[in-house]
Formats: structure tokens, sequence, C-alpha cells
């Protein structure tokens, strides 16, 4: 089992669906968070039926993984009567905690689920002592950070809270326009409420400006003929200033993305456990830019914090080739492995491993084929050598010189000439 020195903080990681989850748990993560398919703020997630949360808590509990369950939606009358018959299958469960942002929910959670541990969400906007005191006065165990809080913020709220009292942060993922997520925009333009988990997103759409007059004062706006990007909030990335969040009190290090998939997961998971373990900075600000993202800031932390208005698009370094699901050896130095192809690769291509513990490692793929799924016509079909991959979904065998293992991934690297 996985055990967190009580010197280091934890590594929060999100698990959007049971891929996601079994992502994070190998790659690193000290605790996940996930949701039902209700209550949570990523709706569009894959998220969880209530009926497959205790395996996916028992899962990571064997892994010595804690879980906690995201009920931080804004809540009607609606919600909070359907709420306790969740509160109650999530605590059957095993759930280590509830994150919430309404009182009405936390205080039901303590009615119908005394045991269970509860954090507030970065909805509920606590950005000073005085507010993470009356939470924990309430029963909260942990206050997650405001997004729009500085570094000096986080130190004086720890210096003035309540000892026991956890705080947690985020260092990774995007950032809302809205700064901690409460928003508006999406219900009134859309009619999808991002504070109930439905957000459309049009602080990412592009926008044509009519120019307004304001005497002596001037906003920088870039336009093309696609309009601008005036509200597009640049993502987070904070893997090179962790020293300072643990100085100011940040017992917690959460990553952003329940939206995201597990190839994502494991790579930013990887990533800022490969940080936290003490490898070189330039070795983790390497790996992130291998997983797909908007230019990356360090948000508030150190000061406003930066748009994009000149476009809405994700960059990276690598493409997600291929999910290792068998490896075996075949002889000295040479181990024949069965993956899920992702994106086209070849024979004699060069790839990038992506392992749990070490940094990315190259193999070079070899005697490359095709593995055809069984039919009633064919139930043990040979496989067919070819010089591509590139049936996305489909299996293939190739040889390497490195041993692999299931719940590896494979990435084609874009910036090799």
């Amino acid at each position: 089992m996985r055990r967190r020195s009580l010197s280091q903080p934890e590594l929060l990681a999100p698990a959007g669906g049971r891929s996601q989850l079994e992502a994070a748990v190998r790659y690193g993560a000290d605790a996940v968070y996930l949701a039902a398919d209700r209550f949570g703020m990523r709706q569009r997630a894959s998220n969880f039926a209530l009926a497959d949360i205790p395996g996916a808590v028992a899962f990571a509990h064997a892994a010595g993984v804690r879980v906690y369950a995201a009920l931080n939606t804004l809540m009607d009358a609606d919600d909070l009567a359907a709420l306790p018959a969740y509160l109650e299958a999530l605590a059957a469960a095993g759930v280590d905690a509830f994150i919430v942002s309404d009182l009405g929910a936390l205080s039901l959670a303590r009615r119908h689920a005394p045991g269970v541990a509860l954090h507030v969400s970065t909805q509920a906007g606590v950005c000073n002592a005085e507010a993470a005191r009356v939470w924990h006065d309430l029963g909260a165990s942990r206050v997650v950070c405001a997004r729009e809080m500085s570094v000096a913020d986080i130190a004086r709220l720890r210096a003035d809270a309540p000892r026991e009292l956890e705080i947690e942060a985020f260092v990774h993922g995007a950032m809302c326009m809205a700064v901690s997520g409460r928003c508006l925009l999406s219900a009134a333009m859309a009619d999808r409420s991002g504070n109930k988990g439905h957000c459309a997103q049009p602080c990412r759409w592009s926008y044509a400006l009519v120019e307004e007059q304001r005497p002596g004062e001037f906003y920088p706006i870039e336009e093309d003929v696609r309009g601008t990007y005036v509200m597009n909030a640049r993502d987070l990335c904070m893997a090179e200033h962790l020293d300072d969040l643990a100085a100011a009190g940040v017992s917690s290090f959460k990553i952003e993305g329940r939206n995201k998939k597990a190839f994502y997961v494991a790579t930013v998971v990887h990533a800022y456990r490969r940080a936290l373990d003490g490898a070189e900075s330039a070795e983790v600000v390497a790996e992130l830019a291998c997983a797909s993202h908007r230019p990356y800031s360090t948000g508030f932390y150190y000061g406003r914090a930066d748009q994009s208005p000149e476009r809405d698009g994700y960059t990276s370094t690598c493409l997600h080739a291929a999910d290792v699901r068998a490896c075996e050896p075949t002889g000295e130095d040479a181990w024949r492995v069965e993956a899920v192809c992702r994106n086209r690769f070849c024979e004699g291509d060069e790839l990038e491993a992506l392992a749990p513990g070490r940094a990315a490692f190259r193999v070079l793929v070899r005697d490359l084929a095709w593995l055809p799924a069984p039919d009633a016509g064919d139930p043990h079909p040979a496989p067919v050598p070819v010089a591509v991959a590139n049936r996305s979904a489909e299996a293939y065998a190739f040889t390497v010189d490195e041993p692999l293992e299931p719940g590896d991934y494979l990435r084609i690297r874009r910036d090799v000439p």
C-alpha cells in the first residue's frame, strides 16, 4: 500500500471514470476525487454509476489510495431531497470524504454519513481564515482554497486558521474565467448551469467585438477573422513551485481534470509524482508538455492570472500511440508486446514508454503485426504482419528491447526531427 510521508503533501488526482481511476492509482496518486451520476461539477465526465462506487473504492483502497466524492454543485430543494440516499450509499461504499460547497449538503452529510470527512470545495470561495474557521466549526476537516488566492494569501490563511484544518490547493489544469467556478455565463447564454455541473464553456468561445469608447481607459484585444477569445484563461501549472505551496501550508496538491482521458491523467500524475519524489524540474516540465494543454501559467499564485485572447487551442509535444495490455519475454533483451492502438505508428518507429516510478524511456517497434479480433468464423486468427498500425482501438503486437507492463502507455514524440 502507498503511504504518504507526514511531511509530504498529498497528491490528489481526478478520476472521471474507471480507466482514469486506474491510471491515477497506478501512476502515483495518494488520493483521487470522483463523482457519481449526480451532484458533481463535471456532469460531462464519464463519472460512476452509484452501484459502481463500492468497486472503485475497493480498488483504490487496495492500493492505499483515498477516495473523495464530489457533491459540490449548487443545490436546490429537489437536490437536497435526493441527497440523503446518495450520502448513505457513498458512506456504505467506504469513501473517505465528501467534497461539498452547500451548507445544506454539509448539514445532511453530518446527519446521514457522520463517519465521512467533509472537505469544502473551491466552489465555496474560501479565501480567508475566518471563513475557514466557520467551516471547521461546522465539521469540515479540509478547505480547498479559492482559486484567486496567492501563495501569500494561503500562508496568511494557514497562520490564522485552526491548525488541524487541512488546506488543499489546485496545482495543475484548466482555469475558469470566473475564477473559482462561480459562473453565470453558461446558464445565461446556453441555458446550462455551470454551477450545477453542466458548463458549456462560453468563456472559450470566440467573440466579435463592437468598439466602445471609454475615455482614458484601454483594454488590449487581439482579434482575427474568427473573433477574439478575451475570456479564455490559460491552464495552471505549478510544477516548478510546489515548494512555495508546501511552505505556505498546503497539505494536498490537487490536479484538475475529471473530463480528461486516462492518458492525460497518467501523464500529469506521473509528472507530479516524479516532482514530489525529487526529479529534476526540467524533466517534470518536459513531461507536462507531453499532455494536451492550453498555454501554461501560474494562475493567481504570484499575481494576476494570464489569459489567451488570441486563440483557444491545445498543444502537446506527444501523441498517445497505444495502451499496453500484455508483455512477455521472447529471448535475451526482447519482449513481445500486445497493445491497443490509439494513434498511427509504424514498423521501425521509436516510441516513448510511460511507466510508473521512472522517467519516460524509448522503445523501438519491431516485427509489427495486427491482431484481428476472433469471431465465430475464426476463433483463433493468426497475427497479420503490417508496416503500419492504423486501426484505432484495435490490437497490435510488436517486439521491443525493454520490458513493459499492462497499463503502461506508449506515445509518439512530435518534437523529434
